[in-house]
């Protein structure tokens, strides 16, 4: 059936418009940043170069990403809303960050949502996690503990490892502050971070990046799968199914394809959100490439899975409020046409 005018007016995208063409998926992004390079400060942007990027070089980066950048890299498709990620801003000002965000989605209207930086382990941490929540776009935290560059030289309980007691103490006031927990790790580091979730039960955890599956190699993924598995026992952890990145590598369907779909295997549909890690995804693949791939990676599964990946999971973990008429579950990989809905409103 399809929608009126007034209807598709009631359903407004980031672009303030229905895109009506085949292939045109709708959903909500659970993961991208913005920065102006110009007005604020990035030092792995700037002068402070990160010598162990894991996609090797990222000149391309080092220029403005802002709103209008984002409508045009998803302008084939209809973004309902946006979650921002925290983009390693300058850390003597880490509520500086959030503060410009909410001037953004003031005068933008987005993002939709934030995960903020805090530290857990430093003197001023309680302080800081408690002003950034104080922010109405505040959801969450993206907090990276210390991590090894390979799995032979870990250091178990050195200052800021997942391990750290200065670190679970600061971790612990998350369930005060009503927050979850960006965790971006190595696959190696998921078995510590399994114990995290098992000692916070009542905080809401989502994992970034499919958990960086970057050994391609058969026993590369078996070590993958097996953290995958790990981690996943835990109910209050979730799953970012975003960013297949390699370094020096070219962007393989069929390699990724496999990673999507044991990733979902492992977490299931109900825990998986889809998120574009735009515009640093942007080094390997464009954004319409990336979602109709990804779509297309999902093809059997059934309609109402799919919504719950690209709309409805997300939406929810991060209580994104999405004031509009619902959609069918078949629309949310629209295969042509203007979308229909169910009566009623959505606030999740």
């Amino acid at each position: 059936m399809a929608a009126s005018t007034s209807e598709q007016m009631a359903h407004p995208t980031i672009h303030g418009r229905w895109v009506d063409e085949p292939g045109a998926v709708t959903l909500v992004d659970a993961h991208h940043h913005f920065w102006d390079l110009q007005s604020n400060y990035y030092p792995w942007l700037s002068d402070q170069p990160e010598t162990h990027f894991f996609m090797g070089n990222y000149e391309p980066l080092k220029r403005n990403y802002l709103p209008d950048d984002y409508r045009r890299d998803a302008r084939r498709h209809n973004v309902l809303a946006t979650v921002h990620c925290e983009a390693e801003w300058d850390r003597e000002d880490q509520v500086g960050e959030t503060q410009w965000l909410q001037k953004l989605h003031e005068r933008e209207g987005m993002p939709g949502a934030i995960i903020a930086h805090a530290w857990f382990h430093t003197p001023e941490a309680g302080e800081v996690l408690a002003r950034q929540a104080t922010c109405p776009l505040v959801r969450g935290i993206r907090s990276k503990p210390v991590t090894s560059l390979a799995p032979d030289n870990m250091t178990p309980g050195a200052p800021g490892t997942m391990q750290d007691p200065r670190w679970l103490e600061g971790f612990a006031r998350l369930e005060k502050h009503c927050l979850s927990w960006d965790l971006r790790v190595p696959y190696w580091h998921l078995y510590e971070a399994a114990e995290v979730a098992r000692a916070f039960p009542r905080t809401p955890i989502v994992l970034n990046h499919t958990g960086f599956p970057w050994d391609r190699s058969p026993e590369g993924l078996a070590a993958w799968h097996r953290a995958m598995e790990a981690i996943a026992r835990e109910p209050n952890v979730h799953l970012k199914v975003s960013e297949f990145g390699l370094k020096d590598q070219r962007w393989d369907y069929e390699s990724n394809r496999q990673i999507v779909l044991r990733a979902i295997g492992i977490f299931g549909i109900e825990r998986c959100m889809f998120a574009s890690n735009f515009p640093v995804a942007g080094l390997r693949i464009d954004y319409d490439t990336l979602v109709t791939s990804v779509a297309r990676m999902l093809e059997g599964f059934p309609d109402a899975d799919r919504h719950l990946f690209f709309v409805t999971n997300a939406a929810a973990f991060y209580r994104l409020e999405l004031d509009v008429r619902m959609l069918r579950p078949a629309d949310s990989t629209n295969a042509g046409g203007s979308p229909t809905f169910v009566p009623g409103r959505l606030r999740i």
